[in-house]
């Protein structure tokens, strides 16, 4: 009878639970999931670029197949699935996945839409050139290496990572109990971070956060809110949100569409659309009519068009909120410190990478002090071989082996055994006179390389320095501009601060395109002038309104329609003289029928200040200016308005002022605000003006002592008359004569008041401007028809006037 073997161990099965999860999940999180914080790799990546550069695979040699690469990888550092280190490499190549391209692939490898890479023996890869920096002095020990998985070989247990490749292309992934979720950065930024850190040893994370915006995604859009970065920063964890670079764009006849150019990082752009898609299905989202997915080689277009009269900004809003085009990104900053888990924040991540620099450049610098003085203890033998040349040959002829040579040499001339193995091995052309001073120049040369080896080991601020220099000149290599951009979130705080304050004119066109231009940029001109273009329009447009006010101020939009909206002035995009401007249904949220009739500029919401506003058929209405101290992104009501009446204009009064009010047809009257009491928002008005059936009011002007009434027709006559001449009236007549309209003038388009110090300004159909100051304007009666301010070309007409505050900076004549 066999007697049996068999040995029982007993195991609390608690505890070899609790042992075994723990071994396994540490190896997930060391050896698998988590980057290291020196260079920023997962094991399966360092890997990848390991076996590409033993292979040979720099930038300026072929492809090599992808399979071949995986093959290498598996069979000799990595021995898990082939699946795993193919997706591994094909995302080091997707620009859409990784800011800083680490693998040139060649083939498809995948798209934003989420399609998949072809199969590995379809493609090729080989490596980029910023790679070759991860890797770049590995074979001069400056790091350490570990045996391979079955021990027959040795890899690098991290890479030299000549930049800082963990902040700049980012880490994902998910261990045991723990994840990291670094976002990539600019490269410029980060390596611009880790100069301030060598040249400031005192600097802060508060520091780095100035130098270092926020994370910069290969895909673009625009990160909203910059206090949410810098608490991640400051923490190591936190979110940000990332919304689509959206455009709307006027497809006239009251439709209009929404154009996304960008999308956040990760969003897979197919199952974003179809998202769209469906939420219009099951309509959770109304108002789209066509949703397509115009993106080529250009570059990304996802177009959703609009039907008529729906509010862009409001459709825009719910795609926002119920999809992908607004997504958040979660930053936890966890990487392997000396193989433990850490979270760390922004000067952490730095510091912990200059350290590895500093380790890197000094083992570097050890390597090359010990190669340079082994060449020099050769060289030094190789002097004294040739000092003594004869006794030398002398001795080798006699000696009956190899071996009695060297200790002949040993022996007699002091030499060591390298230095003799050199002589023996040293060739006859040596002996020559040009040899002979090729070795003292030689050994000279490597005498200043020893000694500066030696000074910068024991010199840190050399060593620093070196560093800086060689990471300056990875920047000024590779540095690309950001991508992503960085805008304030609606809570934070007011950038007025950040603004310069500076008179600016403003401009808005027929079509609705708004803009901000330096208010000097127009110049004086004598009357009659032709002007100079104000700004480059479309053919069916031209400018309807021009007017001077400063950065800070706030900016009312009232519309047709008797809403008003509110910006600041300096939320006006600034554009050239010539450009077009910006589509102002980007800036406001313009219901369909709405169009903007009047901007006023208000410095501040004060007590016993007014609003006056009045309509095209002569409705007047005065309302406290605090009541419009709010801000609606729908827009606030301004007045109330019948069906067939618009609103037309808007003046700022202190409760005492007279207003006067002219007409298409040259009528004018002038009365007191005390005649009109002061209403709310919602109100509707009073009378301020009959008018005849065919006439419609064009202007709204406060009185100033000493001042007089410049009126311009349709056609570019005008005059000023003196105010004196209005006499004041009670509000709701009809008025006196102001002009002679004629067909040779055309019918009033404005009127302003103004007195010898002021300039206008008059625009026309073609968006040609022309600056003049009113004391070349001459001055005339009521019932004439006024002179030339304005030559108008046939086809043409003046469409607005504007003043020039007397506070703006005059300009020198043309």
């Amino acid at each position: 009878m066999i007697e049996d073997q068999t040995k029982i161990i007993q195991v609390d099965i608690e505890q070899e639970m609790k042992k075994s999860y723990i071994d396994y999940a540490m190896s997930v999180i060391v050896g698998r999931a988590l980057p290291d914080v020196r260079d920023g790799l997962k094991p399966v990546h360092r890997r990848i670029l390991y076996a590409m550069n033993e292979l040979g695979l720099s930038p300026e040699k072929p492809h090599r197949k992808s399979a071949r690469i995986v093959g290498d990888v598996l069979g000799k550092y990595h021995p898990h699935g082939d699946t795993s280190v193919y997706d591994a490499m094909v995302r080091m190549a997707q620009d859409f996945s990784i800011r800083y391209l680490l693998v040139n692939g060649h083939g498809n490898f995948g798209s934003v839409d989420g399609d998949g890479a072809a199969a590995m023996r379809y493609t090729e890869a080989k490596m980029q050139k910023l790679a070759v920096e991860m890797l770049r002095d590995i074979e001069k020990e400056t790091v350490d290496f570990a045996p391979n998985f079955d021990e027959t070989l040795k890899e690098p247990k991290v890479l030299p990572s000549r930049f800082p490749n963990l902040l700049v292309n980012g880490s994902n992934g998910i261990a045991v109990g723990m994840a990291t979720s670094i976002p990539p950065h600019n490269l410029g930024e980060v390596i611009d971070a880790t100069v301030k850190l060598i040249d400031d040893k005192e600097a802060t994370v508060e520091d780095l956060i100035q130098i270092v915006k926020g994370p910069d995604f290969p895909t673009g859009a625009t990160i909203m809110g910059k206090e949410s970065i810098k608490d991640a920063y400051r923490t190591g964890q936190g979110k940000v949100t990332v919304r689509a670079n959206v455009e709307i764009e006027d497809m006239g006849k009251g439709k209009s569409r929404i154009i996304a150019t960008e999308i956040p990082y990760q969003v897979n752009k197919a199952r974003l659309i179809e998202k769209i898609a469906d939420l219009v299905r099951d309509k959770k989202i109304e108002g789209i009519s066509d949703l397509r997915d115009e993106s080529d080689r250009n570059g990304m277009r996802i177009v959703v068009e609009l039907k008529r009269d729906v509010n862009a900004n409001i459709v825009l809003n719910k795609l926002y909120k119920h999809t992908q085009l607004q997504d958040t990104f979660s930053i936890i900053m966890i990487a392997l410190v000396n193989g433990q888990p850490k979270i760390l924040n922004l000067y952490e991540l730095v510091r912990h990478y200059l350290e590895h620099q500093k380790d890197v450049v000094t083992r570097r610098t050890q390597y090359d002090l010990r190669k340079a003085e082994d060449r020099a203890h050769i060289l030094e033998g190789l002097k004294i071989a040739l000092d003594n040349i004869d006794e030398v040959i002398s001795l080798i002829r006699s000696s009956a082996n190899v071996n009695e040579a060297r200790e002949g040499l040993m022996s007699r001339f002091g030499l060591t055994e390298v230095q003799a193995k050199a002589i023996l091995d040293m060739r006859l052309q040596k002996l020559t006179g040009l040899e002979r001073g090729k070795i003292e120049e030689e050994y000279e040369e490597l005498i200043k390389l020893i000694n500066k080896f030696r000074e910068i080991l024991a010199n840190e601020h050399l060593l620093l320095n070196i560093i800086r220099e060689e990471i300056l000149e990875i920047k000024e290599k590779y540095n690309d501009p950001r991508r992503t951009a960085i805008s304030f979130s609606e809570d934070e705080i007011d950038i007025e601060d950040l603004i310069d304050e500076e008179d600016v004119a403003i401009t808005l066109t027929h079509l609705g395109y708004i803009k901000r231009i330096p208010a000097d940029t127009y110049k004086s001109q004598r009357r009659g002038g032709k002007g100079i273009t104000g700004l480059t329009t479309r053919e069916e447009d031209f400018v309807e309104r021009l007017f001077i006010t400063s950065t800070h101020n706030y900016l009312l939009f009232f519309t047709n329609r008797g809403r008003v909206y509110r910006l600041k002035a300096y939320e006006i995009p600034e554009a050239k003289r010539q450009a077009k401007g910006t589509a102002i249904v980007n800036l406001l949220q313009l219901n369909p029928s709405e169009k903007i009739t009047a901007v006023i500029p208000v410095k501040k919401f004060e007590k016993e200040k007014y609003l006056i506003a009045v309509t095209r058929n002569g409705i007047i209405k005065k309302t406290d200016l605090t009541q419009f101290d709010t801000s609606r992104k729908s827009g606030l009501i301004a007045i109330s308005l019948r069906d067939d009446d618009e609103l037309i204009s808007v003046k700022q009064t202190n409760g005492d002022d007279e207003v006067i009010i002219v007409s298409q047809s040259g009528k004018s009257i002038r009365f007191s605000e005390k005649d009109v009491r002061d209403m709310g928002r919602a109100a509707m008005g009073v009378k301020a003006m009959s008018l005849d059936s065919d006439d419609i009011v064009v202007a709204m002007e406060l009185i100033e002592e000493g001042a007089d009434l410049l009126v311009v027709s349709q056609f570019g006559f005008g005059k000023r008359t003196d105010l004196s001449e209005y006499k004041s009236q009670n509000r709701g007549g009809k008025g006196l004569l102001t002009y002679n309209v004629k067909d040779k003038t055309g019918h009033l388009v404005g009127a302003k008041v103004v007195t010898d110090t002021d300039e206008i300004m008059l625009i026309n159909t073609n968006g040609v401007v022309i600056r003049l100051e009113s004391k070349d304007v001459s001055i005339m009666g009521r019932h004439t028809q006024g002179v030339t301010l304005m030559r108008v070309d046939e086809g043409d007409s003046i469409v607005s006037i504007a003043k020039v505050a007397n506070e703006i900076e005059e300009v020198i004549e043309e």
